[in-house]
């Protein structure tokens, strides 16, 4: 018999779900608005399965306990929104240093500063990419529907422990606190990643930052058979502080390239009716779902509309977008922030003078009608 499971649940149930599908096996977080209810998931989940909750005392704290607890070879899982999320960036910076493993997830509310707590947006894309000082790359993925939340938040653990790198899911409000139908997969319906160990065994000289022939790094459980050095300072293979230019060098091309040069591989989205679009909509998160309401309307009119969605936020997937918008007489890219992802479309395209912004700013969610109304002005003529 098939043991998949039916449920009707809220966004961030899915999420805390799809977690421990993948495996997590801590979780350390503070609660804030709208991500406290996979806090309250894990609270409560989590130590039936034999893994280990803390609630902390702060943001800061919660991601200095996720980043200890994968140290020690444990899968490991923080959740906040974008005032907690300022707090974690020193701490989410030094996990990339280091490369630790870790899943972050941000469901986004209104902002700047306490600004709308309870009202969505997508306000927080370029804190997930440029939050932290200095070069270095990040993965920041997310969806607009239940059944690719689950999915997306499994990969998330996946892309963590492949790269050995912290992942950030990027989700807003009304997807979080949103209820629909969602089909739990049975184990090994979505593949799950475990973390790679070293198999030297005890007294061997263990080099915890000394890449394979395929580019992983083999990790040692912190406390366990090997003795190693953990620092965010720039560091040779043995974990130890360095200042020589040509280590330093290899090791922030490292920790770029590993995930820059795999953009094909990480890029996650889906497309709608592209094959023949002259107008084509980018979105992602809720208002992707606006967006192929919209799309869909056109086309039971005869109007050759699209959507591209990206679920793959950074790094950006340039490449796909170029060619999935080439032949499009305009690209309007739907988001409820002042433009960010819109900036990034330009970018990547052959004819940025065709690309728009359509957005809305007030902490309501962007509707079909607001959508058709921006289009409209733009494009000079009746749709």
């Amino acid at each position: 018999m098939s043991k998949q499971q039916l449920k009707f649940i809220q966004g961030n149930e899915v999420c805390a779900e799809a977690a421990l599908y993948a495996g997590v096996e801590f979780f350390a977080g503070y609660p804030i608005t709208p991500s406290s209810e996979i806090l309250e998931y894990m609270a409560r989940e989590l130590p039936l399965r034999g893994g280990s909750f803390l609630q902390m005392e702060d943001e800061i704290a919660s991601i200095c306990a996720i980043v200890g607890a994968s140290l020690t070879g444990k899968k490991s899982m923080t959740a906040t929104s974008g005032p907690g999320f300022s707090l974690m960036q020193e701490g989410l910076g030094f996990a990339i240093m280091a490369e630790i493993p870790c899943v972050i997830v941000d469901v986004q509310r209104f902002g700047p500063s306490t600004g709308l707590p309870t009202q969505g947006c997508q306000q927080d894309v370029y804190q997930a990419r440029w939050g932290r000082h200095g070069d270095h790359s990040i993965i920041v993925l997310t969806a607009s529907n239940h059944q690719d939340l689950f999915k997306i938040t499994v990969e998330a653990f996946n892309f963590s422990e492949t790269y050995r790198t912290p992942v950030i899911l990027l989700f807003d409000e009304i997807v979080a606190h949103l209820r629909e139908k969602i089909i739990i997969p049975e184990k090994g319906e979505i593949p799950v990643i475990q973390r790679l160990r070293t198999s030297l065994p005890e007294g061997v000289d263990y080099h915890p930052y000394l890449p394979r022939e395929d580019g992983r790094l083999p990790m040692s459980d912190f406390g366990g058979k090997h003795r190693y050095n953990v620092t965010g300072l720039f560091h040779d293979m043995w974990g130890f502080p360095t200042t020589d230019p040509k280590v330093v060098h290899g090791l922030l091309h490292h920790i770029v390239d590993k995930i820059e040069s795999n953009v094909s591989e990480i890029a996650r989205y889906k497309e709608y009716f592209l094959e023949d679009a002259d107008i084509i909509l980018v979105s992602y998160g809720s208002s992707a779902r606006t967006a192929l309401h919209v799309v869909r309307s056109m086309r039971r009119k005869g109007q050759k509309w699209g959507l591209f969605e990206l679920q793959t936020l950074w790094p950006f997937p340039a490449f796909v977008v170029k060619e999935k918008c080439k032949n499009a007489d305009f690209v309007f890219v739907v988001e409820i922030n002042m433009g960010q992802i819109v900036h990034e479309v330009k970018k990547s395209v052959d004819h940025p003078e065709r690309v728009y912004l359509v957005n809305r700013v007030d902490g309501e969610f962007i509707t079909p009608t607001d959508i058709k109304n921006i289009t409209r002005l733009i494009r000079g003529r009746g749709v």
